[in-house]
């Protein structure tokens, strides 16, 4: 469900609420399966400008994924494939004007791109001046590609690695070194 239109606004505190009643109507058919349903995304992280676009990520701990996609298929989301990117599957909707427009993945609890986007998520929740970089980045972005997804992707792709290269820094093991 790629859109070409680029719209950034800046935080909306709704969107924690939209995120939670499309939780909760995923919960009616998942309820019983062993997953985890997570908000990621920009629209996770209070303060962060944001394409007012809920990204969930329904991550599987011990469910077999057949039995989620059959069950995601009750509520008219339907499968896409993993348009690329391994491990973590894409899910297009319809029927779902009672909700905000949001992204659904599907992904085992050890993909690299859950944890990829959980690293990322955290990371702007505790790092306020990488948030409001990035929050202006895609704000000023937005205004100079508003027809063109593409561009504002690829031009935001550098602070992105900047910062996924900060996370990976910080996640690295510190040496003890002998004197």
């Amino acid at each position: 469900m790629k859109t070409k239109d680029v719209i950034v606004l800046s935080y909306q505190k709704e969107w924690k609420e939209a995120f939670l009643k499309i939780k909760d109507e995923l919960n009616q058919v998942l309820k019983d399966k062993d997953v985890r349903i997570e908000h990621v995304g920009s629209t996770s992280v209070e303060g962060l400008a944001a394409k007012p676009v809920i990204d969930i990520d329904i991550i599987i701990l011990r469910t077999d994924f057949e039995d989620i996609k059959r069950k995601l298929e009750v509520l008219d989301y339907h499968h896409e494939g993993n348009l690329g990117i391994l491990d973590r599957e894409a899910f297009k909707y319809v029927n779902k004007s009672h909700l905000m427009k949001h992204h659904l993945y599907v992904c085992p609890i050890d993909s690299d791109e859950y944890q990829r986007h959980l690293s990322f998520r955290d990371w702007l929740k505790t790092h306020p001046e990488d948030r409001e970089a990035y929050g202006s980045l895609k704000m000023m972005l937005a205004k100079k590609y508003p027809h063109d997804i593409d561009r504002y992707m690829e031009e935001k792709s550098p602070l992105i690695e900047e910062i996924y290269q900060k996370i990976k820094k910080k996640e690295l093991p510190v040496s003890t070194r002998s004197s």
